[in-house]
């Protein structure tokens, strides 16, 4: 739904930034590979961290960086709580379609709308709320919410169950690998890969029923649904 790589790679170079100030490392190179940014591109790779890694998770891989690097974990943990921050939803959000018009039109023919993401409760509201698609999200599950993460089903398991849906009456849609493999394994009536995001094709295309350019081909494809 928005741009990936754009809200993700300023936080990782703001974030890089004030780790360096905060422990005295250089820890760009070391960061990127953590991370899964590929080094000549700076694309953010599908099977990397930031793909679909709840922050929380993210975080602790960073302490684990520092220690590795030579701090005691005090001194890591108080290094990464110094310059940890989460992206700025309103700054940061661009969204890749009319997100508006294309949830309008997905749920005109009575479909039920949810958000199955790896973060956080409160960024993912702010997102939303940012985007101007709150009213028309009908469930959210988030990485925080206490149930396995991607490419667990919970995510979807949950959804469907606030929602009194049968996963086997779903389709879910992402970018990820972690995405398709949830939607997969929650039983999904269709899993559909969308290249609006961190995926390629080649990695997508064998998980998933069909691979779009990008979400809104969504749009179409409902009508004929």
């Amino acid at each position: 739904m928005i741009d990936f790589q754009f809200m993700w790679s300023g936080w990782l170079a703001t974030l890089t930034e004030q780790l360096e100030r905060a422990s005295g490392l250089r820890l760009h190179a070391e960061l990127e590979r953590l991370m899964g940014v590929d080094p000549t591109t700076s694309a953010i790779l599908p099977h990397g961290l930031l793909a679909a890694t709840p922050m929380s998770r993210i975080r602790e891989h960073v302490v684990e960086l520092l220690v590795d690097h030579g701090l005691g974990p005090e001194d890591a943990e108080r290094g990464v709580a110094a310059a940890w921050h989460a992206p700025d939803a309103v700054a940061l959000a661009h969204p890749v379609t009319d997100l508006v018009t294309l949830f309008t039109t997905l749920r005109a023919p009575g479909r039920r709308l949810a958000i199955a993401t790896s973060d956080d409760r409160l960024p993912t509201g702010r997102t939303i709320d940012a985007l101007g698609i709150a009213g028309l999200i009908d469930a959210i599950a988030c990485a925080d919410d206490g149930h396995p993460v991607k490419p667990a089903p919970d995510a979807v398991l949950v959804v469907c169950a606030q929602l009194g849906i049968p996963p086997g009456r779903t389709a879910v849609v992402g970018d990820a690998p972690a995405d398709l493999k949830m939607g997969r394994a929650a039983g999904a009536r269709q899993v559909i890969g969308v290249l609006t995001g961190v995926g390629d094709r080649v990695t997508l295309a064998p998980l998933a029923d069909v691979v779009l350019a990008s979400v809104a081909a969504l749009a179409p494809m409902s009508r004929t649904a």
